[in-house]
Protein backbone atom coordinates (compact mmCIF):
# COMPACT_ATOMS: atom_id res chain seq x y z
CA UNK A 1 0.00 0.00 0.00
CA UNK A 2 0.98 3.53 -0.78
CA UNK A 3 0.08 6.19 1.44
CA UNK A 4 -0.25 10.14 0.09
CA UNK A 5 -0.41 12.27 3.27
CA UNK A 6 -1.23 16.06 3.10
CA UNK A 7 0.12 18.61 6.04
CA UNK A 8 2.72 16.78 6.73
CA UNK A 9 4.52 19.36 9.28
CA UNK A 10 1.46 19.44 10.82
CA UNK A 11 1.10 17.42 13.98
CA UNK A 12 -0.96 14.59 12.68
CA UNK A 13 0.67 14.36 9.39
CA UNK A 14 4.04 13.78 10.64
CA UNK A 15 2.72 11.17 13.38
CA UNK A 16 0.77 9.18 9.92
CA UNK A 17 3.46 9.15 8.00
CA UNK A 18 5.86 7.91 11.15
CA UNK A 19 3.23 5.35 12.12
CA UNK A 20 2.58 3.29 8.69
CA UNK A 21 6.75 3.65 8.16
CA UNK A 22 6.65 1.97 11.17
CA UNK A 23 4.78 -0.81 9.72
CA UNK A 24 6.77 -1.12 6.61
CA UNK A 25 4.24 0.81 4.57
CA UNK A 26 4.93 3.38 2.64
CA UNK A 27 3.43 7.37 3.09
CA UNK A 28 4.80 10.33 1.34
CA UNK A 29 4.23 12.96 3.42
CA UNK A 30 3.73 16.53 1.82
CA UNK A 31 3.01 20.08 2.83
CA UNK A 32 2.65 23.49 0.80
CA UNK A 33 5.95 23.58 -0.62
CA UNK A 34 5.09 20.06 -2.42
CA UNK A 35 1.86 20.19 -2.63
CA UNK A 36 -0.08 23.36 -2.52
CA UNK A 37 -4.08 21.87 -2.11
CA UNK A 38 -5.74 25.23 -3.47
CA UNK A 39 -3.14 24.48 -6.76
CA UNK A 40 -5.89 22.53 -8.50
CA UNK A 41 -3.16 21.60 -11.28
CA UNK A 42 -0.50 20.52 -8.59
CA UNK A 43 -2.86 17.83 -6.69
CA UNK A 44 -4.00 16.57 -9.72
CA UNK A 45 -0.11 16.18 -11.10
CA UNK A 46 0.98 15.20 -7.42
CA UNK A 47 -1.53 12.57 -7.21
CA UNK A 48 -1.85 11.02 -10.57
CA UNK A 49 2.35 10.73 -10.76
CA UNK A 50 2.63 9.15 -7.17
CA UNK A 51 0.11 6.08 -8.11
CA UNK A 52 -1.13 6.59 -4.58
CA UNK A 53 -3.42 3.72 -3.19
CA UNK A 54 -4.99 6.51 -0.82
CA UNK A 55 -4.74 9.94 0.63
CA UNK A 56 -4.59 11.05 3.61
CA UNK A 57 -5.64 14.44 4.15
CA UNK A 58 -4.72 16.30 7.11
CA UNK A 59 -3.88 19.38 5.91
CA UNK A 60 -6.00 22.49 6.90
CA UNK A 61 -6.49 25.64 8.24
CA UNK A 62 -6.69 25.81 11.75
CA UNK A 63 -5.99 29.20 12.63
CA UNK A 64 -9.80 29.48 14.53
CA UNK A 65 -9.67 33.30 15.35
CA UNK A 66 -8.30 34.58 12.29
CA UNK A 67 -10.54 32.49 10.20
CA UNK A 68 -13.06 35.18 11.20
CA UNK A 69 -10.52 38.17 9.72
CA UNK A 70 -9.59 35.87 6.73
CA UNK A 71 -12.94 34.13 5.65
CA UNK A 72 -11.83 33.37 1.74
CA UNK A 73 -8.40 32.03 2.78
CA UNK A 74 -9.94 29.86 5.25
CA UNK A 75 -12.37 28.71 2.69
CA UNK A 76 -9.63 27.93 -0.33
CA UNK A 77 -8.33 25.73 2.11
CA UNK A 78 -10.27 23.72 3.95
CA UNK A 79 -13.12 24.02 1.00
CA UNK A 80 -11.52 23.97 -2.30
CA UNK A 81 -8.25 22.17 -1.21
CA UNK A 82 -10.67 19.64 0.24
CA UNK A 83 -12.63 19.29 -3.16
CA UNK A 84 -9.26 19.74 -5.31
CA UNK A 85 -8.38 16.27 -3.18
CA UNK A 86 -11.88 14.77 -3.55
CA UNK A 87 -11.78 15.19 -7.44
CA UNK A 88 -8.65 13.16 -7.99
CA UNK A 89 -9.08 10.62 -5.30
CA UNK A 90 -12.51 10.26 -7.89
CA UNK A 91 -10.68 10.05 -10.73
CA UNK A 92 -8.52 7.66 -9.50
CA UNK A 93 -10.44 5.58 -7.82
CA UNK A 94 -9.03 5.87 -4.59
CA UNK A 95 -10.27 6.30 -0.63
CA UNK A 96 -9.85 9.99 0.53
CA UNK A 97 -9.79 10.11 4.68
CA UNK A 98 -10.39 13.53 6.06
CA UNK A 99 -10.48 15.27 9.57
CA UNK A 100 -12.84 17.51 11.14
CA UNK A 101 -13.65 18.88 13.93
CA UNK A 102 -16.50 19.03 16.57
CA UNK A 103 -16.50 23.09 15.60
CA UNK A 104 -19.02 21.34 12.90
CA UNK A 105 -21.76 20.94 15.63
CA UNK A 106 -23.66 23.96 17.52
CA UNK A 107 -21.11 23.41 20.98
CA UNK A 108 -24.66 23.31 22.97
CA UNK A 109 -26.17 21.33 25.63
CA UNK A 110 -24.22 18.23 27.46
CA UNK A 111 -25.62 14.89 25.32
CA UNK A 112 -22.19 13.74 23.36
CA UNK A 113 -22.66 14.41 19.64
CA UNK A 114 -23.22 11.64 17.42
CA UNK A 115 -21.28 11.13 14.31
CA UNK A 116 -24.69 11.92 12.18
CA UNK A 117 -26.23 15.04 14.48
CA UNK A 118 -27.25 17.67 12.67
CA UNK A 119 -24.48 20.31 11.97
CA UNK A 120 -24.59 24.01 12.99
CA UNK A 121 -21.22 25.52 12.92
CA UNK A 122 -21.01 28.20 15.34
CA UNK A 123 -17.73 30.11 13.62
CA UNK A 124 -16.30 30.71 10.14
CA UNK A 125 -13.48 27.66 11.02
CA UNK A 126 -16.13 25.36 11.72
CA UNK A 127 -18.39 26.25 8.41
CA UNK A 128 -15.32 25.80 6.70
CA UNK A 129 -15.10 21.89 7.87
CA UNK A 130 -18.59 21.47 7.74
CA UNK A 131 -18.22 22.34 3.82
CA UNK A 132 -15.05 20.48 3.01
CA UNK A 133 -17.12 17.38 5.23
CA UNK A 134 -19.80 17.95 2.06
CA UNK A 135 -17.19 17.95 -0.71
CA UNK A 136 -16.09 14.52 1.12
CA UNK A 137 -19.21 13.21 1.66
CA UNK A 138 -20.45 13.57 -2.05
CA UNK A 139 -17.76 10.35 -3.12
CA UNK A 140 -18.43 7.63 -1.59
CA UNK A 141 -14.99 5.82 -1.03
CA UNK A 142 -14.15 8.19 1.86
CA UNK A 143 -13.63 8.54 6.02
CA UNK A 144 -14.23 11.26 7.82
CA UNK A 145 -13.14 11.35 11.04
CA UNK A 146 -13.76 13.61 13.67
CA UNK A 147 -11.09 14.62 16.39
CA UNK A 148 -10.85 17.91 18.92
CA UNK A 149 -8.66 19.21 21.38
CA UNK A 150 -5.11 17.95 20.01
CA UNK A 151 -2.04 18.05 20.54
CA UNK A 152 1.26 15.99 18.85
CA UNK A 153 5.01 16.66 19.01
CA UNK A 154 5.21 18.15 16.05
CA UNK A 155 4.09 21.96 16.48
CA UNK A 156 2.70 24.02 19.42
CA UNK A 157 -0.65 22.60 21.32
CA UNK A 158 -2.38 23.86 24.84
CA UNK A 159 0.20 21.33 26.64
CA UNK A 160 3.45 23.14 25.50
CA UNK A 161 1.18 26.71 26.05
CA UNK A 162 0.79 25.58 29.17
CA UNK A 163 3.80 24.15 30.24
CA UNK A 164 5.28 27.53 29.16
CA UNK A 165 3.53 29.45 30.84
CA UNK A 166 3.59 27.83 33.79
CA UNK A 167 7.10 27.77 33.66
CA UNK A 168 7.54 31.71 33.15
CA UNK A 169 4.41 32.96 35.84
CA UNK A 170 3.75 30.51 37.78
CA UNK A 171 0.26 30.90 37.26
CA UNK A 172 -2.22 30.55 34.68
CA UNK A 173 -6.01 31.38 34.30
CA UNK A 174 -8.48 28.82 32.41
CA UNK A 175 -11.70 28.12 31.66
CA UNK A 176 -13.96 25.06 33.17
CA UNK A 177 -16.95 25.83 30.84
CA UNK A 178 -16.33 24.33 27.65
CA UNK A 179 -15.94 20.29 28.32
CA UNK A 180 -14.24 17.79 25.52
CA UNK A 181 -11.64 15.10 25.12
CA UNK A 182 -8.37 15.54 23.90
CA UNK A 183 -6.64 14.12 21.05
CA UNK A 184 -3.43 12.70 21.11
CA UNK A 185 -1.98 12.58 17.49
CA UNK A 186 0.55 9.74 18.02
CA UNK A 187 -2.98 7.31 19.64
CA UNK A 188 -5.06 8.60 16.86
CA UNK A 189 -2.19 7.67 13.69
CA UNK A 190 -2.69 4.34 14.88
CA UNK A 191 -6.30 4.27 14.26
CA UNK A 192 -5.60 6.18 10.94
CA UNK A 193 -3.75 3.67 9.56
CA UNK A 194 -5.67 0.25 10.81
CA UNK A 195 -8.73 2.58 8.76
CA UNK A 196 -7.16 3.36 6.10
CA UNK A 197 -6.17 -0.17 4.94
CA UNK A 198 -10.33 -1.22 5.44
CA UNK A 199 -13.41 -0.07 3.44
CA UNK A 200 -15.26 0.40 6.31
CA UNK A 201 -16.27 4.15 5.22
CA UNK A 202 -18.23 6.53 6.71
CA UNK A 203 -17.57 9.46 9.68
CA UNK A 204 -16.29 8.54 12.78
CA UNK A 205 -15.32 10.08 15.99
CA UNK A 206 -12.06 9.71 17.82
CA UNK A 207 -10.93 11.40 20.70
CA UNK A 208 -8.95 9.48 23.10
CA UNK A 209 -11.07 8.16 26.31
CA UNK A 210 -12.36 10.19 29.00
CA UNK A 211 -14.58 14.20 29.59
CA UNK A 212 -12.48 17.14 31.08
CA UNK A 213 -12.64 20.49 31.10
CA UNK A 214 -9.63 23.15 29.68
CA UNK A 215 -9.07 23.75 33.61
CA UNK A 216 -9.01 19.93 34.18
CA UNK A 217 -7.27 19.34 31.38
CA UNK A 218 -4.49 22.21 32.55
CA UNK A 219 -4.59 20.60 36.34
CA UNK A 220 -3.58 17.17 35.12
CA UNK A 221 -0.95 18.86 33.32
CA UNK A 222 1.14 20.36 35.99
CA UNK A 223 -0.01 17.87 38.27
CA UNK A 224 2.21 14.79 35.62
CA UNK A 225 4.80 17.68 34.96
CA UNK A 226 5.54 17.99 38.79
CA UNK A 227 5.28 21.80 38.46
CA UNK A 228 3.80 23.92 41.58
CA UNK A 229 1.80 26.34 39.27
CA UNK A 230 -1.60 27.97 40.71
CA UNK A 231 -4.48 27.62 38.33
CA UNK A 232 -7.68 29.51 38.80
CA UNK A 233 -10.73 28.15 37.14
CA UNK A 234 -12.88 31.34 34.57
CA UNK A 235 -15.59 31.22 32.92
CA UNK A 236 -15.46 31.59 28.85
CA UNK A 237 -16.18 35.76 29.41
CA UNK A 238 -12.72 35.98 30.66
CA UNK A 239 -11.31 35.70 27.41
CA UNK A 240 -12.77 37.48 24.90
CA UNK A 241 -12.09 36.03 21.15
CA UNK A 242 -12.86 36.50 17.81
CA UNK A 243 -14.31 32.89 16.93
CA UNK A 244 -17.10 31.72 19.60
CA UNK A 245 -15.84 28.65 21.18
CA UNK A 246 -18.35 25.45 21.62
CA UNK A 247 -18.89 24.82 25.09
CA UNK A 248 -20.06 21.17 24.45
CA UNK A 249 -17.45 19.37 22.55
CA UNK A 250 -18.55 15.94 23.78
CA UNK A 251 -18.43 13.00 20.74
CA UNK A 252 -20.04 9.63 20.71
CA UNK A 253 -18.18 6.98 19.60
CA UNK A 254 -20.33 4.25 18.37
CA UNK A 255 -19.73 4.00 15.05
CA UNK A 256 -15.90 3.13 16.07
CA UNK A 257 -17.59 0.27 18.12
CA UNK A 258 -20.01 -0.60 15.51
CA UNK A 259 -17.04 -1.08 12.85
CA UNK A 260 -14.92 -2.95 15.41
CA UNK A 261 -11.97 -0.31 15.71
CA UNK A 262 -10.25 0.25 18.92
CA UNK A 263 -10.82 3.38 20.78
CA UNK A 264 -8.06 5.48 21.94
CA UNK A 265 -6.92 5.42 25.19
CA UNK A 266 -7.64 7.79 28.15
CA UNK A 267 -6.46 11.30 27.70
CA UNK A 268 -4.58 11.18 31.14
CA UNK A 269 -2.54 8.29 29.96
CA UNK A 270 -1.92 9.73 26.49
CA UNK A 271 -0.76 13.08 28.66
CA UNK A 272 1.60 11.31 30.24
CA UNK A 273 3.45 9.14 27.44
CA UNK A 274 3.13 12.27 25.44
CA UNK A 275 5.27 14.57 28.34
CA UNK A 276 7.34 11.55 28.87
CA UNK A 277 8.04 11.97 24.83
CA UNK A 278 8.37 15.82 24.45
CA UNK A 279 10.84 15.69 27.88
CA UNK A 280 13.23 12.83 26.15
Amino acid sequence: MKLLVTGYNGQLGYDVVNEAHSRGIEAVGVDIQEMDITNKQQVNYVIKAGNYDAVVHCAAWTAVDKAEEMVDVCRKVNVEGTQNIVEVCKEQDIPVMYFSTDYVFSGEGTEPWNEYDNRTPLNVYGQTKYEGELAVEAYPKHFIIRIAWVFGKNGNNFIKTMLRLGKEKGAVSVVDDQIGSPTYTYDLSKLVVDMIQTEKYGTYHATNEGLCSWYEFACEIFKQANMDVKVTPVDSNAFPAKAKRPKNSRMNKSELDKNGFNRLPSWQDALKRYLFEIKA
